[in-house]
């Protein structure tokens, strides 16, 4: 009988040793640490470090690569985790042409990409590209929306435009102007600059000749702060308004006195502390600020490093569905990552509270934006 058992017992011990044990899941990551975006890539990059190494018992790599703000780099970098590092989804890219550049291997090799960048031409409109792309930052026509009815409330007539002469500056321009045709805005003046100019003031002088009641900046990042201070420098007088691609401390700290009184909507992270205790919000968005700012310090949150965490938050949820129907490494792993990611529901995220579909691959509502103005160097909640 103990003889019986005691084969039982090395029998179940060899097979258990035997049995093959679930490969690593691989997460790749590309963001612009680098170039015109870094100071959006910067704190992306920092959070990825504070995500968990383990989801639902099961070990977690993260490879991060810089993109240097380049869409050719950013294609090879993809290609790399996916090729080389066996990813079984990627995260990235900081910017919307960088994350149209990736797309398309994406769905080559039918990996999950999950998007940090804001137009919202990266997820729709929705085709057999874009159902394995993902995005965590608002998209530009749920911010423009937000823009225009404050312009409205404040009385604004007409508008001049000036954005980066790339993808997030044209998306952005297309979605403001339909909402602002639909409540009669009238764009007086359209004007582009490249992200890495030195100078706007050709641009600057025609939009004032245009005498716009507002302004809308149609950029990302520190580069966004170029036009508002050529616009303070000649005088201008009217209102001025940003897009969420600002929400960071190194924009206020090249903008200095020049932004303030700005107008922009962003996620309610950025202003976590200033939001309403009943703000669906508020508990997400500060468990994040309380993780970043204890590893580097009080105020050095930033809007862009919460769409990294966001990502990671995504994923926690996805990866802890798709174990169950398929080991990690696999094609199939890769499929069911998407269809879980596709199929979030209520979900609390640092911006706002994730529901996918099939045909909303961003899943925020208006839950995840509020309008702030640029107040002696800080972010004050408008109400």
């Amino acid at each position: 009988m103990i003889r019986s058992s005691r084969l039982a017992a090395t029998a179940l011990a060899l097979i258990v040793h035997t049995m093959p044990a679930l490969a690593d899941i691989n997460v790749g990551v590309s963001v612009s640490a680098t170039g015109p975006a870094a100071s959006l890539g910067i704190p992306e990059k920092n959070t990825i470090a504070l995500l968990p190494l383990t989801i639902a018992g099961q070990k977690v790599n993260y490879i991060v690569l810089d993109d240097a703000t380049d869409p050719t780099q950013a294609t090879k970098n993809i290609r790399k985790l996916i090729s080389e590092n066996k990813v079984d989804v990627v995260i990235g890219s900081t910017t919307t042409p960088n994350s149209l550049a990736m797309m398309d291997v994406a769905v080559e090799s039918e990996t999950p990409l999950i998007s940090m960048a804001g137009s919202a031409i990266v997820v729709d409109p929705m085709d057999a590209k874009r159902q394995w792309v993902f995005k965590t930052a608002q998209n530009d026509a749920h911010m423009a929306t937000a823009i225009v009815q404050h312009m409205t409330d404040k009385g604004v007539q007409n508008v001049a435009f000036i954005g980066f002469a790339d993808a997030y500056g044209e998306g952005w321009y297309k979605e403001f102007a339909k909402i602002a045709e639909a409540r009669k805005l009238k764009i007086v003046a359209n004007e582009r600059f490249q992200r890495n100019d030195t100078s706007v003031t050709g641009q600057v002088l025609k939009i004032m000749a245009a005498k716009p009641d507002a302004v809308l900046i149609g950029g990302a990042g520190t580069p966004a702060a170029l036009p508002q201070k050529t616009l303070k420098e000649k005088g201008y007088k009217g209102l001025i308004y940003q897009t969420h691609g600002v929400a960071n401390n190194d924009f206020l700290r090249v903008g200095g006195k020049d932004v303030d009184g700005a107008f922009l909507p962003v996620g309610p992270m950025v202003v976590a502390a200033q939001l309403p205790a009943d703000h669906p919000v508020k508990k997400s968005a500060l468990e994040y600020v309380g993780k970043y700012e204890a590893a580097h310090g009080k105020g050095s949150v930033s809007s862009f490093g919460g769409h990294a965490w966001d990502a990671g938050v995504l994923l926690q949820n996805a990866i802890s569905v798709a174990l169950k129907k398929a080991q990690p490494g696999t094609k199939e792993f890769r499929k069911a990552l998407r269809d879980a990611l596709e199929s979030t529901k209520n979900l609390p995220a640092a911006h706002g509270i994730f529901n996918m579909t099939p045909n909303d691959h961003q899943g925020f509502d208006q839950r995840a934006r509020v309008m702030v103005t640029i107040e002696g160097g800080t972010w004050k909640l408008v109400k």
